[in-house]
């Protein structure tokens, strides 16, 4: 057999085409594997991290849980996105499977929701082709679940405003429409108001939802279990934080469960220095529907005022600089490093900047 000939052979029966199509039908028509038409479909179903972002809150839900806390940050191109939740938990033996096509827990109990059917053992699956890396970083029967997405932004898209936090305004019609733009912590906020009285949905930066983890833990575990916990078997992973001994372990499980970040941040959480979150609907209220003592005529103004303020991104981008060179001098005598970009929220009272950073020694 001639050299071309062996090659075309070996192209015909063994190629990258062979491995897509099950049957060739003739007249350029094809029957693809099952495999091909799933890695395809995956790249339909996940377009963008605010698409990573519901699939992970529709599992979270799905699995029972009642607290869904959602830690997200970007650094460079890459985006960070880690979920922890106090649902029914994943056996081991699954932790990796569950990231493979139809698998699913619910085979009786598939359904559709506003963002369409969920159940089909697929929305992992499209989560983990789209992505640089996901999987489950810890997770117990009957204990709950950490979940963890890095992707690269230049190959999944995302809003570029990040920035602008969502808000209710009136129509003329007299009813509430919730506008900003389409973003994570919109679609989260959109999915909290969904499921209102169910579940709550906490987001911020890995410090902000360690901080909250950590005072839950406080507040729901005795003295005792604290002193006794170990390394928390029995405990509900979104109590652990509570069990750390000190700055340098609590950094330690903080990043167990996805959540980096430094043990001079560590060292503040322990000392009460970052404020817990409030559930999303909560802030969502704050902003949509402050508190003011003024007569009404004034407040529909101010609240117009507050509702047309929306930075454009360069000049988020400026703020953001702004803050580096600010923090530069400070860094220097603290002995700090960034961990990642400035998170810049615009509100309707404030403007709320973040600036992740841990210990260069």
């Amino acid at each position: 057999m001639e050299g071309d000939t062996l090659s075309d052979f070996i192209d015909d029966v063994c190629g990258e085409s062979r491995l897509r199509v099950e049957d060739d039908l003739g007249d350029g028509f094809v029957r693809l594997r099952s495999s091909e038409a799933e890695r395809r479909q995956a790249a339909q179903d996940i377009r963008s991290s605010e698409d990573v972002v519901i699939e992970l809150l529709r599992n979270a839900r799905d699995a029972g849980a009642s607290r869904i806390f959602l830690a997200t940050q970007k650094t460079g191109n890459e985006r960070l996105l880690t979920v922890l939740d106090d649902g029914q938990g994943i056996p081991a033996a699954q932790h990796e499977r569950i990231f493979e096509p139809r698998v699913t827990s619910k085979l009786d109990s598939a359904h559709m929701d506003k963002w369409g059917m969920h159940g089909r053992g697929m929305a992992l699956y499209s989560i983990s082709v789209n992505a640089e890396e996901a999987r489950v970083l810890q997770s117990e029967p009957g204990l709950g679940t950490s979940l963890t997405v890095a992707t690269d932004t230049e190959s999944l898209a995302e809003k570029v405003d990040q920035s602008t936090f969502p808000r209710f305004e009136q129509e003329p019609s007299g009813s509430w429409a919730m506008r900003g733009p389409k973003n994570i912590v919109r679609t989260a906020a959109e999915f909290a108001l969904e499921h209102r009285g169910d579940l709550s949905v906490y987001l911020g930066t890995p410090v902000e939802v360690a901080a909250t983890l950590y005072q839950l833990g406080l507040a729901s575990l005795s003295p005792a279990v604290r002193a006794f916990g170990g390394d928390g078997t029995g405990i509900p992973l979104v109590k652990r934080l509570a069990l750390a001994a000190g700055p340098d372990d609590l950094a330690d499980r903080c990043e167990a469960l996805g959540l980096p970040l430094s043990e001079r941040s560590a060292r503040r959480i322990l000392d009460g220095a970052i404020v817990a979150l409030d559930p999303l609907t909560k802030r969502l209220a704050a902003e949509s529907f402050p508190r003011q003592a003024h007569r009404p005529s004034e407040r529909r103004r101010n609240s117009k005022n507050a509702r047309s303020l929306r930075l454009a991104p360069e000049d988020i981008d400026t703020l953001k600089r702004g803050i580096g060179r600010l923090m530069e001098p400070v860094a220097e005598t603290y002995y700090l490093e960034a961990v990642g970009e400035a998170e810049v929220i615009v509100g309707q009272e404030a403007i709320r900047i973040t600036v992740p950073i841990r210990t260069s020694l």
